[in-house]
């Protein structure tokens, strides 16, 4: 093939193009977008806002791409560099698609408040915009004046198509065809050189194997729901799918532990590496928890334990006779209670030691608070669970609640400062998660635990 029909074919070749997709149904079509990109040479860095992560998994976007999807402007590259400013300042193109009522209204006021707008304020890379909604949005005055003033900064506008939207209605709103973007993705950058075609310019591909740094250690994590009985075929539970929990589970089996997965209701695949330990109710859980912390270099309680669960379940199916009253009452605090037991029988200590049971004499504690609204409680809740960290998020948050394949999550540390962090997928999470239990193995060495009350004295 001449170099000529190669361009022909190609015409992407090298440039590194950045695909934003925001919260619209349409999401879904940027996967074909992102294959539609590569197949053309583009060097492509996925940019997804909160609710668009809620739309296609990031890990869809991540595969195709080989590059971690960003999805907060707070976050940082393995080398610390701020990753939506370096995408920024390497790209050629960025295509913004589906783009949503709301992003353009934000674009065209410059509120950076996720990373796509801020990806975009911070380029000057040209820009295509293919906006999706429904019914009459597109044709409503602010968003027609919201498209014009982007049309004056310069950004292409690829215009939705006229056919059947996701509501039921038919109207402009329906994302334009994949052969239409592309074509003004071609066109913006025709002429153009490439901008930074050194590698290291741009953010760097999917983060390199881990090493197997948790080799020796036996690690316990629970998963998932508890469901409470109130009679044989109901119960009191939660909307946990327990996928934080395999995530951790599944990082710390990719690094070398063993891993023993307590599991209540899951709704996600189950990592066959590693023991799985079913136990729906909270009883169950604590029985299990309590005969694992014995050998445990790790106790990481990611499960959603009910708090209350029926004081007296019926024995048989209830039948609906007007109103039902139940009598609840507060179930174990199995975080409570495992730090209490594992601070209470300290074993031999070895400063030495490759694991926090050799070296802490007990395994480390991470307990996880669901919160809505506020997280002022965490703290707290951290000294008076007795745990060496305390993982907290809102669930009420978009892109941080059960079922979510992204959390926002603030690290709490009892007597230090609660360290927020940015907006990730579920396995970024995990994986910074057991990087701090490596940083409390070692940071052991500074310190040892009092023999009479387990805390660590400098």
């Amino acid at each position: 093939m001449t170099d000529e029909a190669q361009r022909r074919e190609r015409p992407l070749e090298g440039r590194f193009v950045l695909l934003a997709v925001t919260g619209s149904i349409a999401a879904y079509k940027a996967a074909e977008l992102l294959r539609a990109l590569m197949a053309q040479g583009a060097d492509t860095q996925v940019l997804m806002t909160p609710t668009a992560a809620r739309f296609i998994g990031p890990l869809t976007m991540e595969t195709l791409s080989r590059r971690p999807a960003m999805l907060d402007p707070l976050e940082l590259l393995p080398d610390r560099r701020i990753g939506h400013i370096v995408a920024a300042g390497a790209a050629d193109l960025i295509v913004v698609a589906p783009a949503t009522a709301r992003w353009l209204g934000a674009m065209a006021n410059g509120l950076a408040d996720d990373v796509v707008t801020a990806t975009c304020l911070a380029s000057a890379a040209p820009v295509v915009v293919a906006p999706a909604m429904d019914g009459e949005m597109y044709g409503h005055p602010a968003t027609r004046a919201n498209v014009e003033r982007l049309q004056g900064f310069g950004y292409t506008i690829v215009d939705p198509e006229l056919g059947p939207l996701a509501s039921g209605q038919t109207g402009q709103g329906r994302l334009a065809e994949l052969g239409t973007i592309m074509d003004a993705a071609r066109s913006a950058v025709a002429g153009r050189p490439i901008r930074a075609p050194d590698a290291s310019s741009r953010p760097p591909m999917s983060t390199p194997p881990r090493d197997q740094d948790l080799t020796a250690w036996h690690v316990v994590v629970t998963a998932g729901g508890t469901a409470e009985p109130i009679d044989p075929v109901r119960f009191i539970g939660n909307r946990s799918s327990g996928r934080m929990g395999v995530a951790i589970a599944e990082a710390a089996l990719a690094r070398g532990a063993r891993v023993t997965l307590i599991h209540g209701q899951t709704s996600v695949p189950l990592p066959e590496a590693a023991q799985l330990i079913a136990a729906h109710t909270t009883a169950e859980m604590r029985r299990a928890v309590l005969s694992e912390l014995a050998g445990a270099d790790a106790l990481v309680m990611a499960a959603a334990v009910a708090d209350f669960r029926p004081r007296q379940p019926a024995g048989t199916k209830l039948t609906r006779s007007g109103t039902m009253s139940l009598e609840l009452e507060p179930t174990e605090d199995i975080l409570a209670e495992a730090a209490e037991e594992s601070r209470s029988r300290i074993g031999p200590v070895a400063p030495d030691g490759p694991t926090p049971r050799e070296r802490l004499g007990r395994p480390i504690l991470v307990g996880f608070a669901a919160e809505t609204g506020s997280l002022d409680r965490a703290s707290g809740k951290a000294s008076r669970k007795g745990v060496d960290l305390l993982v907290a998020n809102d669930v009420s948050e978009p892109g941080s609640g059960f079922g979510s394949a992204t959390n926002r999550v603030t690290l709490v540390v009892p007597g230090q400062p609660a360290e927020p962090w940015p907006m990730l997928t579920k396995a970024q999470v995990a994986q910074r998660l057991i990087d701090r239990l490596l940083a409390v193995h070692r940071g052991a060495g500074a310190s040892s635990p009092d023999q009479r009350t387990g805390e660590r004295t400098a």
